[in-house]
């Protein structure tokens, strides 16, 4: 389903797989509106080979946006509403014992919805903290284990997890290390006046968008080694690393971090700004990253990899704030 063949020389297979990315984005436009910057960056999570963590109030379209994803990349997708009493065997599977006509007895392993290639974990902080744990290992590892046996999860695998920022009376808040597996968080704001009046216009007839599936899942593996393969400059490279260790409260951080950071990005973050970085190179119709893009995703890359303490809520400091000024520091 893709013009992109590993023979052709780079630039030419990053012309085609931009164009093939404008059609992908403007199928998924005819269901999602108003919300350019969150396709983009969803698209660049899939590009990158990672998983996003969907952050928005009730009604935006998260899961819409999930399921539109599925069907215009073409990748199998399942979806698990968190709720407390979750269990990990809920989402990985489990083995059960069965007996076939001559009395023979033996396990038999029942796939649970992990086993996909788009998972949607909805409302992922209402399930216990035992319940997140057991996507860990699937999340970085592509795997998991069930009775001591590992089982390879479907290739590509993706989660994009939604959260409300609202509601928060039976939540569990995500460990440090879950959140670290999430390559962007993704605020989703509230659309705009126009966007909201063409929703309304568009979305109560009789008619009901029905996007086209541009990708399959080779395709969409092919583009995730395009974007390994994408060169990337020195001087972006040192501004991503300039950038993560700027943010991190150690002797040689700025006296505003020091006094309002507890912890701060690790080396996973500076990977995900490489990465995402060259997606949204290509998704741009661009042959390599710029500073524009550095710019771009660091809120999205770095607000969930870092902790402010109380002096920080007191002044009114916030990740966005502060990951502004570290910017202005670089550029």
């Amino acid at each position: 389903m893709s013009d992109i063949r590993h023979d052709q020389p780079v630039i030419k297979q990053a012309e085609a797989a931009t164009e093939l990315l404008t059609k992908v984005k403007a199928e998924v436009a005819e269901v999602i509106i108003g919300q350019d910057s969150v396709v983009d960056l969803t698209l660049i999570t899939l590009l990158a080979g990672g998983h996003g963590l969907l952050v928005g109030a009730p009604g935006l379209a998260k899961t819409l946006l999930v399921e539109t994803l599925a069907r215009v990349t073409g990748l199998s997708e399942k979806r698990i509403q968190f709720t407390p009493d979750l269990m990990p065997a809920d989402i990985l599977g489990s083995e059960v014992l069965e007996t076939d006509n001559a009395g023979k007895r033996e396990f038999r392993f029942i796939q649970g919805p992990v086993f996909c290639q788009l998972l949607m974990a909805d409302e992922i902080n209402r399930a216990s903290p035992r319940t997140q744990s057991a996507l860990l290992q699937a999340m970085q590892e592509h795997e998991v284990t069930i009775a001591g046996k590992s089982r390879a999860l479907p290739k590509p695998f993706h989660v994009l997890a939604t959260q409300n920022p609202i509601e928060q009376e039976g939540t569990y808040p995500l460990p440090e290390a879950q959140l670290d597996r999430f390559l962007l968080q993704i605020d989703i704001p509230y659309p705009s006046l126009a966007a909201e009046k063409e929703i309304l216009v568009r979305t109560t007839g009789t008619k009901e968008p029905s996007p086209k599936t541009c990708l399959d899942g080779p395709a969409l593996i092919n583009l995730q080694e395009l974007v390994r393969s994408m060169p990337i400059g020195q001087s972006v490279v040192d501004a991503i690393l300039q950038l993560v260790r700027m943010a991190r409260p150690d002797e040689n951080a700025c006296k505003r971090v020091r006094e309002h950071v507890i912890w701060g990005p690790g080396p996973r973050a500076g990977q995900a700004l490489m990465l995402g970085c060259r997606a949204r190179a290509l998704l741009h119709g661009h042959l390599a990253p710029r500073l524009e893009d550095v710019i771009a995703l660091a809120p999205a890359v770095l607000k969930h990899r870092m902790a402010l303490g109380f002096s920080a809520r007191s002044e009114g400091e916030t990740a966005e704030t502060l990951i502004e000024f570290l910017l202005q520091e670089i550029t």
